[in-house]
């Protein structure tokens, strides 16, 4: 059994609780016969998720994993604790090596409540911002690849998010957005809200599939010229109850196209996955979710209430999000406004009651008030929240 060594600075508290065990796995392509950078990416993916299970903050697992991983020593800036890091094994199969790890970690009191609940989001089909960068290759249902790639990744790696999926049709997103139009955007945000029950609304756009100008092999004349090709992709996500931008960000890279020109690839498949750019896109949406949970974790879970009979509601929350019997949510009554302009603002009014969790499905949850009071001032599609 191999151990490796943890060494780490602590800039944060540290507690003094006594520190737990936690066996996790991760998994990485092996790029360019590379096994050795592939068993460190993965050894990073289970340290990663161990600490977020732990309770790290998520703003620090970053930190915690940039490291390099080399030989017997793992070298970490860490805001929590790791006491010791174990790999127990390691196997390679198709082109792919998965690890499994087991971390003694101090864990830290959780920032918010909301980390305890998984938020529902819904990822929309990608848009495509110049087609004609797509042509070669024929490379057009990368829009949709992308965003099933991330939705798996998502699930696997994510933390914080339960993921829907809507790929058939492209959204309005992009067009309101070139022309301005904030106040659409966030009546479709919020439609696509209420039509999938997701809390959340993911838009992205692909807004570069070009070539660079000079190729990487010219020593090389007896071979076809080899060119790196870009990916830039934009992300947005929305709150669905209020149509609100919570985070926009941009990530671009480049990779050798290692395919003939007048090849045409299937997105979907292994092989482009495990290229040299599709590797560095799998990489790339890595960074995206980490960003996203680093963004969302302290975001409210806000249960949509669904009935109410006497002093029982029944939220969209249940076993899947992470909700327990016993947990508490405050209720808020929703109260948009649009204002003379046009403009629509979010409003909640705090209602005096609270429900308490009596009984769960996967998908729901029905809570009371405890002392057994009329819920009279509260509406169906109204808000359970926990803070």
């Amino acid at each position: 059994m191999r151990y490796i060594l943890i060494l780490f600075t602590s800039i944060l508290f540290v507690p003094t609780s006594v520190g737990q065990w936690y066996e996790t796995q991760g998994n990485a392509i092996i790029t360019n016969g590379d096994d050795k950078l592939a068993r460190t990416k993965a050894m990073e993916n289970a340290l990663k998720k161990a600490l977020l299970v732990a309770g790290a903050s998520v703003s620090s697992v970053q930190q915690v994993v940039n490291g390099l991983l080399t030989q017997d020593e793992i070298n970490i800036r860490a805001t929590g604790s790791v006491n010791s890091f174990e790999l127990i094994n390691e196997t390679y199969h198709d082109n792919q090596v998965t690890v499994t790890i087991r971390a003694d970690i101090f864990p830290q009191e959780k920032q918010c409540f909301s980390a305890d609940y998984r938020k529902s989001l819904l990822l929309t089909k990608a848009q495509l911002k110049d087609r004609e960068q797509a042509n070669i290759g024929g490379i057009y249902k990368i829009d949709s690849s992308v965003i099933k790639k991330l939705a798996n990744k998502l699930t696997q790696d994510g933390m914080y998010l339960d993921t829907k999926l809507a790929l058939k049709h492209n959204s309005s997103f992009s067009r309101y957005k070139n022309s301005m139009q904030e106040e659409n955007i966030k009546q479709l945000s919020m439609s696509l809200s209420d039509v999938s029950d997701s809390q959340y609304i993911l838009f992205t756009e692909i807004q570069d599939l070009s070539f660079a100008n000079t190729n990487n092999n010219t020593w090389q004349f007896w071979q076809d010229n080899i060119y790196d090709r870009y990916f830039q992709l934009n992300t947005y996500i929305y709150n669905g109850t209020d149509g609100e931008l919570i985070l926009a960000k941009e990530y671009r890279n480049s990779a050798p196209w290692t395919y003939n020109k007048r090849a045409m690839i299937d997105v979907n498949s292994n092989s482009f996955w495990q290229s040299e750019y599709g590797a560095m896109i799998d990489e790339l949406l890595s960074q995206v979710i980490t960003d996203i949970d680093t963004n969302m974790m302290c975001q409210p879970t806000r249960g949509k209430i669904v009935q109410i009979t006497g002093n029982t509601v029944k939220i969209n929350l249940g076993r899947r999000h992470g909700v327990q019997v016993g947990d508490e949510f405050s209720l808020l009554h929703l109260n948009n406004f649009t204002s003379d302009a046009g403009k629509i603002y979010a409003g909640y009014n705090i209602s005096n009651f609270k429900v308490r969790v009596t009984e769960l499905t996967r998908d729901s949850a029905t809570a009371i008030t405890p002392d057994e009071s009329i819920i009279d001032s509260i509406q169906i599609d109204d808000l359970a929240v926990r803070y």
